[in-house]
């Protein structure tokens, strides 16, 4: 059984920092590409950031320089570094797979909902100013 867990959400104060965890299980974590993704209160899902499997991301513009994602492929676990974070940060954060491709070449798609499968369960970010 395919299981992703986000964990590591919480609340925090504008400028402050959060690092999101997905553990996944049930498949071969370093050969598919991986995606964090957030769905701010009554909007729609949108995709964050995005890495393939040689390890090389792709950011949503609003959250490059401020946002890291990262893999470690000994842990089966994704990343998300979250820094200088701001009011508009603020949604439920899902890490996703996309296991209809191996070894995946990444880019732009990653940040697209429908490029995913599996999808985990969410943790919430909560900004306050």
């Amino acid at each position: 059984q395919v299981l992703l867990v986000e964990s590591g959400g919480g609340s925090v104060q504008v400028g402050g920092s959060l690092r999101l965890s997905c553990a996944a299980a049930g498949y071969a974590f370093d050969l598919y590409c991986m995606g964090w993704f957030r769905q701010p209160p009554g909007k729609e899902r949108e995709g964050v950031a995005g890495i393939n499997t040689s390890g090389r991301p792709v950011y949503k513009d609003s959250v490059k320089g401020r946002f890291t994602i990262s893999r470690d492929n000994a842990k089966n676990t994704l990343y998300l570094q979250m820094n200088s974070l701001k009011p508009e940060d603020t949604a439920m954060y899902y890490c996703a797979v996309d296991r209809t491709v191996r070894q995946c070449y990444g880019g732009a798609s990653l940040l697209i909902p429908r490029t995913f499968d599996t999808w985990g369960q969410g943790t919430q970010v909560t900004v306050s100013s």
